[in-house]
């Protein structure tokens, strides 16, 4: 049988290291205050003046483990070392002095010089504090990475590079050894941190790794932009190395970084790292406290709609979809498990008008975060109908029954500027049909546009890596095509921030950065494959675009209150015009309705209808052979 071992004594041990402790300050005080008189006296110390120090010393020393007792500072309350290590035996040292010194100049014959009473506690706090540090160094010299770990490069000496090369020097299991910094600040040069020689600029890498042998570098800048990201990856393959990553800061749970967060290179770090600082008084305004309904709560903006909502405390999060594992998934998100039996799930269908009725009249939301929506762009070419049945009379149901609520987003789309594609019309439409609802009811109605999200099903990027990782090849539809892309917790903590800030009919554009070459995400990505990957080009599809819009025409990039928001008027679109969407309707004629209604900006009740019927009319012609 094997033995079993012996559970871990944790009250022996702290007794160990308070009384280890408790000697170490005792024993500074008689040296530093031998020290003080010795010096004081030339060099020379007589019998009295010995007997003198070691009294003022014994006394200081039982002042101090009092002291030192009532602030806890023995119980392992800091590290040894630390910066808060160092006040707390300052101030215990300072208040032990405070003390002696009075009874020092009291007591005739003075037991020792006021002036060696200073300094010798002086000379007490040096002795305790290089102590400190050679415990501290020693146990840290005990936990370093073994020699087998892979010697590494950290890229950035700034916080969350110190954080990181601290972290792998304390992990001995992390695998990685930090063996020097690299930093592009000139200031930084031949300066050392954490005992680590910053050895130059991202253009000394390959240099810096012959020269310790470094077979990692890690990417360790906050919010860095796309560019450096890129650079630096490149430089680092072509030096040999392999290259790693860190998440930003907005990607860690705890705000602190170790071994653990080392990780390969994703899509959307190659699309850098934005920082969104939210404001949130007016966020919390409109939704604390609030009864909150999210539509297509499964889908990738709607779960994070979700999950960042529940930061600020609604009396009641309400998430619709009408994919019932989308609801399991999102529901196991946001609270470690998943029953499927709380009031917070409804199971429903947009195009099921009766039952949307009856869910806003049974739960009476106050917040409508409206995310459901059929959004592949191919698909929809096929497939019009699907995009006027959910999208646009989807979307008509629910703001139909949202007039009584406080605030209601839409969320839109960049294909809605200047559309191409039946996607881009009937996201425009849905624009339109919420700027109408605005005028005619008593809450805020507003919409928030944004380009693609990362991390999202169906995102490119997406398929992009499942091609890489499958030995490719990797489809780029045209070698020019570029897109605006942001992480979808950017995109949510923008929407929420757009919501608080939107005037009542307003679209609300999401700043997406610069617009991102796909070819060159394809390239790096096939780059940092372990085996060769082709690129193959397939051809722009129906309905796409070269480059992708954020404003229709006439409209002008203004933000007045958010320097990541613009706010743009969309023209009012009345529902009746959605009458002309028959069922009997071909795919022709509902892609002119289509394509009028997103673009006529003067269909109004009396002549919506007349002008559509027109455009079916002229679209079966044409297609009458």
């Amino acid at each position: 049988m094997k033995p079993t071992a012996a559970p871990i004594d944790y009250r022996r041990i702290r007794i160990a290291r308070e009384a280890t402790a408790i000697v170490i300050d005792g024993v500074a005080w008689p040296l530093g205050m031998a020290g003080a008189v010795w010096t004081r006296f030339g060099f020379e110390m007589s019998g009295q003046a010995l007997t003198g120090a070691l009294l003022i010393a014994t006394l200081a020393a039982l002042l101090q483990a009092v002291v030192a007792q009532v602030w806890h500072l023995h119980h392992g309350r800091h590290g040894y070392g630390t910066f808060e290590d160092v006040r707390a035996v300052g101030t215990t040292v300072l208040a032990a002095t405070a003390v002696i010194l009075p009874v020092d100049l009291a007591l005739t014959p003075r037991p020792v010089p006021a002036s060696c009473t200073g300094t010798g506690a002086l000379l007490a706090l040096m002795a305790m504090l290089a102590t400190r540090y050679l415990c501290r160094h020693v146990q840290e010299r005990s936990v370093r990475p073994h020699q087998s770990a892979e010697p590494t490069l950290v890229f950035g000496a700034g916080g969350t590079g110190q954080a990181l090369a601290r972290a792998l020097l304390r992990d001995p299991r992390g695998g990685y050894l930090p063996v020097g910094l690299i930093d592009d600040d000139p200031a930084k040069r031949n300066l050392r941190v954490n005992d680590l020689p910053i050895l130059g600029t991202r253009h000394d890498i390959r240099a810096a790794a012959a020269k310790t042998g470094a077979t990692t570098v890690v990417f360790a800048v906050a919010n860095a932009d796309a560019e450096l990201i890129r650079e630096v990856q490149a430089i680092a393959l072509d030096a040999g190395t392999t290259f790693k990553v860190v998440p930003s800061v907005g990607e860690l749970l705890d705000g602190r970084v170790g071994a653990s967060d080392v990780r390969d290179l994703e899509p959307s770090d190659l699309l850098g790292r934005r920082q969104v600082d939210l404001d949130l008084e007016p966020i919390a305004g409109y939704l604390t406290g609030k009864r909150v309904l999210v539509t297509g709560a499964g889908g990738s903006i709607g779960s994070e709609l979700c999950r960042q909502i529940q930061r600020f405390a609604p009396s009641e999060i309400m998430m619709l979809d009408r994919d019932e594992s989308a609801l399991h998934a999102v529901q196991l998100s946001l609270h470690g498990r998943a029953l499927l039996d709380g009031t917070d799930l409804i199971l429903a269908d947009l195009r099921d008008a009766d039952a949307i009725r009856a869910i806003f009249a049974q739960r009476d939301p106050q917040v409508v975060f409206h995310a459901a929506a059929l959004k592949h762009l191919t698909l929809l070419e096929r497939h019009p109908a699907e995009a006027v049945k959910t999208n646009i009379r989807g979307t008509q149901t629910v703001l139909e029954m949202s007039r009584s609520v406080e605030r209601f987003v839409n969320i839109s789309t960049d294909k809605a500027a200047n559309p191409t594609s039946v996607l881009g019309y009937s996201k425009r439409i849905t624009e339109r049909l919420t700027a109408h609802t605005a005028s005619h009811s008593d809450g805020t109605f507003l919409s928030v546009r944004f380009g693609n999200v990362l991390g999202s099903r169906g995102s490119v990027l997406t398929a992009f890596n499942a091609q890489a990782a499958s030995g490719g090849p990797i489809t780029v539809t045209h070698p020019d095509v570029t897109r605006y892309f942001m992480t979808v917790q950017e995109a949510v903590q923008l929407v929420i921030q757009a919501a608080a800030i939107g005037r009542d009919g307003e679209v609300l554009v999401l700043d997406m950065g610069k617009p991102v070459r796909i070819l060159d995400v394809a390239q790096q990505l096939a780059r940092q494959s372990s085996r060769p990957v082709d690129i193959v080009y397939t051809g722009l599809r129906q309905g796409e675009k070269l480059h992708e819009e954020l404003f229709d025409a006439g409209e002008r990039d203004v933000r007045p209150f958010h320097p990541l928001v613009s706010h743009v008027d969309a023209p009012p679109l009345h529902p009746k015009t959605l009458l002309e969407f028959g069922d009997e309707l071909d795919d022709r004629a509902l892609l002119a309705a289509l394509r009028q209604m997103a673009r006529h900006n003067t269909l109004s009740e009396s002549t919506g209808p007349t002008v559509l019927a027109s455009s079916v009319r002229d679209a079966r012609r044409d297609a009458t052979p």
